[in-house]
């Protein structure tokens, strides 16, 4: 009880320091209450169950949110554990709380019941539906009232903190949905100081193995890590006092999911822990916007600023608010820094993201132009209406909400704001969906586009229409492809695909597949097929199909499950030479390749790169006696054998007109995918066609499936089937 007193003393404190005096009654007097309603009860850990709603109260307190949010902190599961009504809230602490503490509790409710079949169904689709469920009721609920969504997360943070106590099948679910969908909230909302703590606590109950692994990694270089940054540190801060700007310099940790992140990015590189610098890092807190671009001049002038590693989101800031100047400098060593610059004000949203402008005051409303930056709420009830399916909505929310955004501007220009990676057919469907339907093309900059190119930042588009109405083309539901990257003008398409009658989409959806089926020749029965998407109708299935709510990939990838291998003897590869090499130089990215003669090294055997003058880079066992006894060891490279690939040997009949360019077109469409081509034949004939045959290495039908799409598509492509023979390659069955 002693500890608990400290908590709730802790917590007035923290209240007290932004909060009117006359509020903390209100507060004081929700603790008196849920103390009383969870008298007697515990958590599965044993301590009282009090404990649970102060700790998540202390949270919001240290988002600076308003009374009524903390008191709904404190009695947040007053009405699912303890019985207390939503009118006896209402009575005695006013609607606003109430109906916050009801809005967390049917969100509670329901992650209960979903926890419980989730166990049950880890894995399977079942699984995805109820997350997806999940996820949709808590957006609509948060676009009603943000605070609802503020008071969950700090739940949901106390919570995984204290994990441990659950059984493990329980823990890896929960820490799954946290890292999925709780931390990317967080993200999207601005509030770093919630999201890595997310991120941290679920990546050790995930993957608790390669937590401990880098923790441990950590802790060994801590001291050094430490002298290193303090040493850049005190010397930044003497040169911004010379220049007469008052700030804090202080180093910045990496946090540990995020350094996992990284060494999987780096792991293709053969990069150790010890070798990713820009776990070094500093930030620079400064009075004024000012003083932020001035402190950047300093650091500036006192390192060498990187190529291509400045970012200015005080000038263009992140769509969560987020603002700062990011560079990274080459400091004394030749060792990688990064910095971050920002004012306090700044540092305060860059921590707190959206809690940091939402203050509610007695009778007042909340900032107009915060409420502006914040429309993607609102646009969650608006989709709610027009998605149909759970998943269907939680794909608009991933990839139209909690991706990066690009702006571009319309001719008359206005701004629109388009998840990265959106295309000048995504922009049209953005602008009206009517405009969407009706696009022929686009023109980016004033030059003409095709409809899959992807925007950038600055963009002006233009979209050219049709002036006859016309309906949209299954293949922009195709990813391959790339017309459309974002959910809401997906959800378009298919809605103009489900209106259209049965029979046609019936009859669609029996051409595309037996289309596909034909060019990666395989042998299928239309309702073994469909019984793989669990539909009994095998007409069901086709009308599906046919309307786009099953595409023609994920008919591919049912049909390719892991274990499967196409015909044909696989092959395990190293790839030891070209721009693609196996052998990997650190650092430098792809540089030219050769294994020395002298010591002929294979992989497994510790290798050294020496760099030659005119043939890139050769590699030699690093006991090599032309390695030890040469003099020039500053040529000496650190190098790495790359992962070793199983690929599948398989021939494709390309037919196609006739023309200048045909096989260059197809080879480097193939070459674009990674895929390695091991000869390519072309025979001309009377009628002006030609049919290019291929044989190509591929990591299986997914793989395989993506090329015909792209294939296809090349001028003058008649049609891609993939033949029974692989005559001419020859490898051995070993």
């Amino acid at each position: 009880m002693e500890t608990l007193t400290t908590d709730v003393s802790q917590l007035i404190s923290k209240a007290r320091a932004y909060l009117p005096e006359e509020k903390l009654g209100l507060v004081e007097d929700a603790f008196a209450f849920a103390s009383q309603c969870h008298d007697g009860q515990e958590r599965m850990s044993g301590v009282p169950y009090i404990e649970h709603p102060i700790q998540t109260a202390l949270e919001l307190a240290e988002l600076r949110l308003d009374a009524d949010s903390l008191a709904a902190g404190l009695l947040h599961d007053v009405i699912e554990d303890c019985g207390v009504t939503v009118e006896q809230l209402t009575e005695r602490f006013g609607p606003e709380v109430a109906k916050l503490v009801d809005g967390v509790t049917k969100l509670t409710r329901m992650d209960l019941a979903r926890l419980g079949r989730l166990e049950k169904t880890v894995g399977s689709s079942t699984e995805g539906h109820l997350q997806a469920e999940s996820l949709r009721k808590m957006l609509v609920a948060m676009a009603e009232d943000i605070r609802v969504v503020l008071i969950k997360l700090a739940d949901r943070l106390h919570n995984m903190r204290t994990l441990s106590a659950l059984p493990p099948r329980r823990r890896r679910v929960i820490a799954q949905e946290t890292l999925e969908i709780y931390a990317p909230l967080a993200h999207r909302l601005g509030i770093w100081d919630i999201k890595w703590q997310l991120e941290d606590l679920a990546f050790r109950h995930m993957e608790p193995g390669k937590y401990r692994t880098i923790s441990r990694m950590l802790a060994v270089k801590r001291e050094e890590r430490e002298e290193y940054v303090a040493r850049v540190a005190g010397l930044l801060s003497r040169e911004l006092e010379k220049a007469g700007i008052k700030a804090e310099v202080y180093g910045r940790p990496k946090h540990i999911f995020s350094i996992y992140q990284k060494m999987e990015k780096y792991s293709q590189q053969g990069k150790e822990l010890s070798q990713i610098y820009d776990l070094y890092a500093l930030r620079v807190l400064t009075n004024t916007k000012a003083d932020c671009y001035n402190a950047l001049g300093v650091a500036h002038n006192l390192w060498r600023p990187l190529p291509g590693q400045f970012d200015d989101y005080i000038a263009s800031p992140k769509e969560n608010l987020y603002q700062a100047l990011h560079t990274a400098v080459m400091t004394e060593g030749g060792v990688p820094l990064e910095v971050q610059i920002r004012a306090y004000d700044m540092h305060q949203i860059a921590e707190y993201g959206v809690a940091a402008h939402w203050r509610y005051k007695e009778g007042g409303l909340p900032d107009m132009k915060f409420e502006e930056k914040m429309t993607w709420l609102r646009q969650l009830l608006d989709w709610q209406r027009d998605v149909s399916a759970a998943e269907e909505f939680v794909e608009s929310v991933k990839t139209d909400i909690f991706q990066d955004q690009v702006f571009v501007y319309t001719p008359k220009g206005d701004i629109k704001e388009l998840p990265a990676g959106a295309t000048s057919l995504d922009f049209a469907f953005h602008i009206h969906t009517e405009l969407g339907f009706r696009c022929v093309g686009g023109k980016v900059n004033g030059k003409l586009v095709s409809l899959d190119t992807r925007l950038n930042n600055g963009d002006t588009v233009e979209i050219l229409a049709s002036k006859a109405p016309r309906g949209p083309s299954l293949d922009w539901l195709n990813p391959d492809l790339g017309y459309l990257n974002t959910a809401g003008a997906r959800e378009k398409v298919r809605q103009w695909f489900r209106k259209q009658e049965r029979t046609a989409n019936v009859q669609r959806g029996r051409d595309l597949l037996h289309k596909e089926l034909k060019r990666l020749n395989m042998a299928q029965d239309e309702a073994t097929v469909a019984k793989l998407f669990k539909h009994e109708v095998v007409e069901d299935f086709m009308a599906a199909l046919g309307s786009g709510a099953v595409t023609i990939n994920q008919v591919v990838a049912k049909l390719a499950p892991p274990a499967e291998k196409p015909a044909g003897i696989a092959k395990q590869i190293v790839r030891v030479s070209g721009p693609s090499s196996g052998i990997q130089v650190l650092g430098v990215g792809d540089l030219l390749t050769r294994l020395a003669q002298c010591c002929e090294p294979i992989p497994g055997d510790d290798i050294v790169g020496f760099i030659t003058r005119s043939r890139g880079v050769t590699v030699h066992k690093r006991d090599c006696l032309n390695i030890l006894n040469e003099d020039e060891q500053e040529r000496m490279v650190p190098v790495t054998w790359g992962k070793t690939q199983t690929l599948f040997p398989v021939r494709l009949d390309i037919a196609a007109w006739d023309r200048v360019g045909l096989l260059r077109d197809i080879t480097t469409i193939v070459s674009e995918d990674g895929v390695n081509i091991a000869s390519a034949v072309t025979r001309e004939h009377p009628n002006a066609t030609a049919t290019v045959s291929l044989t190509l290495f591929v990591q299986g039908l997914p793989q395989l499936s993506r090329l015909f799409a792209k294939l296809e598509g090349v001028r003058g492509v008649n049609s891609v089937v993939r033949s029974t023979s692989t005559d001419g390659f020859q490898v051995s069955p070993d």
